[in-house]
């Protein structure tokens, strides 16, 4: 009896499965990356723009779409938004302040001379309400139409009408608000959304030769002005000489015045105390006069009454009693001896002073 048993056989998986299970797991997963990037890495650059459903419109800036190279009219804010990839292109456009520099400018003077402004920078503004009607008119690059080109024709005609010594010298600080009216008035007319804020305007480069001429003109020009300057100071320190003396003057002149007026009124004080005092001296003697006047006026009124024959008499009486001449002679005079030819004298003079008051009277 044959004891010999048959070895089991192991199953054996069927040829290739092992290949295709590893294939399957990793198209899942390239698949599963693709989406990746299409969904959670936002585009911000032209070569994601159109594998990236996922994109970011920066701040400062909005988000502007086409589709099949037509622009629509939808406009995004700052954020993160979604597009269809492929399809779908998107470009982010600035709608704050931005300065766009214009570079290496050449233009012809009105004499001839070639010249060149290095750069020239223009300060502009897109409204962000007009930002469909500008791309949809002059695209993206609106600014090459607008702006750059802009600045070049307005330069060379600006330079073709006015002289190497106007624009270099003359009317240079005119030309940034020539500029800036010459791109706001055309932006105005055919691009309204485009606001021109300022120009600034370098010094342009001009020939070597003429450019020392005009250093030597300057140099020239300087020393005209420091002569004019110090013509000014010598002016202007002898016009304070002058200031100076004049004040002096008039000071010198005050003080006179003033001494004048001083003794002007010492003078006139003296002469007030002067009348003052003959005034006095006038009322004293007023006084006195009026006083001798009413003595002299009643001794008068006494004389008066005194005169009376008999006291005439007596006054007569004595004066020849006082009388000490001795009169020798064989006749003596009549005077002495006939005492009543002497009253009859005395009454008429009596009667002649009574009626002398009666007609006063």
């Amino acid at each position: 009896m044959d004891t010999h048993q048959p070895s089991p056989v192991t199953p054996q998986p069927p040829h290739g499965s092992g290949g295709g299970g590893f294939s399957v797991i990793l198209t899942v997963f390239l698949s599963f990356i693709a989406i990746f990037t299409m969904i959670v890495i936002p585009s911000s650059s032209t070569s994601r723009n159109g594998f990236s459903i996922l994109h970011q419109v920066p701040e400062g800036h909005v988000g502007v779409y086409w589709r099949g190279g037509a622009l629509l009219k939808m406009i995004t804010d700052p954020g993160f938004h979604l597009k269809l990839p492929f399809i779908t292109h998107y470009e982010p456009v600035q709608v704050t302040l931005q300065t766009d520099q214009v570079r290496d400018i050449p233009c012809g003077t009105k004499g001839g001379v070639m010249i060149n402004f290095e750069k020239i920078e223009v300060v502009n503004r897109l409204h962000k309400e007009y930002v469909h009607d500008t791309l949809l008119n002059y695209g993206v690059q609106y600014d090459n139409t607008w702006i750059y080109d802009k600045i070049h024709h307005e330069i060379n005609q600006f330079c073709s009408s006015h002289s190497l010594q106007q624009v270099y010298i003359d009317v240079f600080d005119q030309i940034d608000e020539k500029m800036k009216d010459a791109l706001q008035g055309d932006c105005t007319r055919y691009a309204p959304g485009i606001e021109i804020i300022s120009v600034r305007i370098t010094k342009p480069k001009i020939p070597e030769s003429i450019r020392r001429n005009f250093e030597q003109m300057e140099e020239e020009r300087t020393k005209v002005l420091i002569a004019i300057e110090k013509q000014r100071v010598v002016e202007k320190e002898a016009e304070t000489d002058k200031k100076m003396a004049v004040s002096e003057a008039e000071k010198v002149a005050n003080v006179s015045q003033i001494l004048m007026e001083q003794k002007l009124m010492e003078k006139d004080s003296v002469r007030k105390q002067q009348e003052i005092e003959n005034k006095i001296y006038m009322a004293r003697e007023k006084s006195l006069a009026d006083a001798d006047f009413y003595r002299l006026l009643k001794e008068a009124e006494a004389n008066k009454l005194k005169l009376t024959p008999q006291f005439l008499e007596l006054k007569f009486i004595e004066a020849i009693a006082d009388n000490t001449k001795i009169f020798f002679g064989e006749k003596i005079p009549n005077m002495f001896l006939d005492q009543r030819l002497l009253g009859n004298f005395l009454q008429q003079f009596s009667r002649n002073v009574s009626e002398e008051e009666k007609s006063t009277a």
